[in-house]
């Protein structure tokens, strides 16, 4: 009968005392309830929840393990195929993967994976369990460019095969968007994401950062100079997209990826730093996905009123539900169906307003979205001092333009297959310099996979000059 129980929630701060602080929202389950949760689960026979795990997590193996309270043997399992656990519990969306897929999805809710991920990963940090299981090494050398989550994904899968491998970061703190991007109410740094870190340099994994690929080295010095017998490139995409309007240069407009980083990885919002970022006293957020929120929803705590300003219906919003949830609970405001045509900016260069039209939605477009349209005559102006534009990002060309033979799309992101095999021999790529902005666990996925692709062309390269010399 267990099945049929609804969904046990997670624990979570208060909406009233969680917006004006930067501590986790989500405070998780309890031993207790884990396993009530845990027993939920029917453990199909061909279960969908998997298939729908891009990095292929034995999610009824590792709840196996949990109804039983071991703990230790279900962080093992997971370890098995995810080299994050702490992070994917917190940030997939599980909505439209794994749990997605459940079989109960549609009735007393989905089995709640991501939750009970998170779960066992923060009780395997806390005992210090140990999950660094690898093969003997092997003396192969392969570079890594990027310690976002593919990078990292790629690099734990890599030295779990034993190789030497070597990451190459370019800010001076590892760990990528999910060290400068994702706030720290959702992803805590210290506790969570430099743990996970600390997980890979477990593994053997060398981490090098202020090291900017194209500029202090390239990828073919990695190659014929370093003798690096591959290259993985899982750089991200941090390159901002504007809309192109009057008065985006004011002061006052910024980048989500900027005013993210700025607080995240630069501290802005403690006291005690150096580096503090200015806030008028009422915020637009353009945009309506995850990043979107998370701007949003760090503006609210830093004391600013908070607009999402989105051109669809609140239907359409891309980002996930539970952010969306969170963020109205905290009293982001949502000027859906509103689009902005320009910045006005005062005599001082500061913005004193956006203005703003009404939209309806018409015929669907190419993205199957039901295309916003302007609504004559619904002009208006929004009484706002600071613009956060948070519509999406595409791969910086520096790599690119500094590697021969590497081939790019018309967004400047590098062409590669499902494997991640780029155009250039020994060079692979995914995550976000392959697709553009996507998801944590698709760049991870995207990560496991090129490891796997670069195993096999470097085993098969040793095989033929074996069989060359014989």
């Amino acid at each position: 009968m267990a099945n049929k129980m609804g969904r046990v929630p997670a624990r979570e701060q208060e909406a009233g005392v969680r917006k004006s602080n930067f501590d986790e929202v989500c405070l998780g389950y309890t031993l207790e309830d884990a396993v009530v949760e845990a027993k939920r689960c029917l453990g199909c026979k061909k279960p969908q929840c998997v298939a729908g795990c891009p990095v292929g997590i034995d999610i009824p193996g590792f709840i196996e393990e949990l109804k039983k309270e071991n703990i230790e043997g279900a962080a093992k399992v997971i370890a098995e195929s995810s080299s994050l656990p702490a992070v994917c519990g917190r940030v997939c969306p599980q909505e439209n993967q794994c749990e997605g897929k459940c079989v109960f999805a549609r009735k007393a809710g989905a089995i709640a994976i991501g939750k009970l991920e998170k779960f066992v990963a923060d009780y395997s940090r806390e005992n210090n369990i140990d999950l660094t299981k690898t093969e003997p090494k092997n003396g192969r050398k392969v570079a890594v460019v990027g310690s976002g989550p593919a990078g990292l994904a790629c690099a734990g899968e890599l030295a779990k095969r034993g190789y030497n491998v070597t990451i190459f970061e370019a800010m001076h703190e590892a760990g990528g968007v999910l060290t400068y991007g994702i706030p720290e109410f959702r992803l805590p740094k210290k506790e969570i994401v430099q743990a996970e870190i600390d997980n890979i340099k477990k593994l053997g994994v060398e981490i090098e950062t202020n090291v900017i690929i194209g500029r202090t080295i390239t990828i073919d010095e990695l190659l014929e100079e370093e003798k690096f017998e591959a290259v993985f490139i899982g750089s991200g995409a941090g390159l901002p997209k504007f809309m192109g309007i009057n008065g985006e240069n004011a002061n006052g407009v910024f980048s989500a990826n900027e005013f993210l980083t700025r607080v995240n990885l630069m501290k802005a919002y403690k006291e005690d730093y150096a580096t503090p970022i200015r806030l008028g006293k009422s915020v637009a957020v353009v945009g309506g996905g995850n990043v979107a929120m998370d701007a949003a929803r760090t503006a609210l705590r830093l004391g600013s009123e908070t607009h999402i300003v989105y051109r669809r219906s609140d239907a359409e919003l891309p980002a996930r539900a539970e952010e969306i949830h969170h963020a109205r609970e905290e009293g982001v405001i949502f000027d859906t169906l509103t689009n902005p045509t320009e910045i006005l900016v005062d005599e001082n260069g500061d913005v004193k307003g956006m203005i703003c039209v009404k939209m309806e939605l018409g015929e669907p477009d190419a993205s199957g979205r039901r295309r916003p349209i302007v609504v004559e005559g619904s002009e208006f102006v929004l009484e706002v001092d600071t613009v956060i534009m948070s519509l999406g990002t595409n791969p910086n060309p520096l790599i690119t333009s500094t590697t021969d033979g590497l081939d790019t799309n018309k967004w400047e992101c590098i062409v590669a297959n499902e494997h991640g095999c780029t155009s250039k021999e020994g060079v692979y790529a995914g995550g976000d310099a392959v697709t553009g902005a996507a998801t944590v666990i698709s760049a991870m996925g995207a990560g496991k996979s090129a490891a796997a692709a670069i195993d096999e062309y470097i085993k098969e390269k040793a095989n033929q000059k074996e069989t060359h010399y014989a």
